[in-house]
């Protein structure tokens, strides 16, 4: 059993910031990618930023510059430091991982429950 539990949400101002943290918990062999993705009503859920176990980043160009993934291999946990935010930023934000339970198995997409960040304009 592998579980994915996000923090860090919750209602800015625009402008503001917030950081989202997510900790992978449970039978793990290896983490590799992990990365956070977003869903507004009524739109498809979109990738933000992902980065793989090495510490190589991909960053969406509409949060480019303001948003920041790191991660923390020893906790298994992820991080999305949110700077400068918009409105159009409001939605759930899911965090993912890719990982392998055994040594000798295949790799597993894992999701967090989601955290809702709302940012007033």
């Amino acid at each position: 059993q592998v579980q994915l539990v996000e923090s860090g949400g919750g209602l800015v101002q625009a402008g503001g910031s917030l950081r989202l943290s997510c900790s992978a918990s449970g039978s793990i062999f290896r983490i590799n990618g992990m990365g956070w993705y977003r869903q507004a009503p009524g739109i498809q859920r979109e990738l933000v930023a992902t980065i793989t176990s090495g510490g190589v980043t991909n960053v969406a160009d509409s949060v480019k510059g303001r948003f920041t993934i790191s991660r923390d291999n020893a906790k298994n946990t992820v991080y999305l430091q949110m700077s400068s935010l918009k409105p159009e930023d409001t939605a759930v934000y899911y965090c993912n991982a890719r990982i392998k339970r055994v040594i000798i198995g295949p790799e597993y997409d894992y999701w967090g429950q989601g955290t809702q960040v709302t940012v007033s304009s």
